[in-house]
């Protein structure tokens, strides 16, 4: 058995090829990720790796649609997207395979 703390994870990412990880895998990786109100990250894609977001609360701009809590959205290699967290929010984002170094910032 392993035990971890979230707090202890850097960005919310706790599972993937990095450290520090909950549990180390080059499968994937799982994040959860805590916005405010106005946060953005510029527009980006990955060239290998799908993304897919669970919006758990909240509600965010990406790809030029609004979502909120209950929404999954399916990000392909390729798909670019910009994020705003329109309110506070909160993310589960799982991204397969877990290839470091798979975000290009546009």
């Amino acid at each position: 058995m392993k035990q971890a703390q979230l707090k202890d994870m850097v960005k919310g990412w706790f599972i993937g090829d990095f450290e520090p990880a909950a549990f180390n895998t080059p499968a994937c990786e799982v994040g959860i990720k805590h916005y405010k109100a106005g946060d953005e990250k510029a527009a980006y894609y990955h060239r290998v790796a799908t993304e897919i977001t669970v919006l758990l609360s909240g509600s965010v701009s990406m790809r030029g649609h609004i979502w909120s809590a209950g929404d999954i959205v399916v990000l392909e290699p390729g798909d670019i997207t910009a994020f705003k967290a329109l309110s506070d929010a909160v993310t589960v984002v799982v991204k397969v395979p877990g290839v470091l170094d798979d975000k290009y910032v546009i």
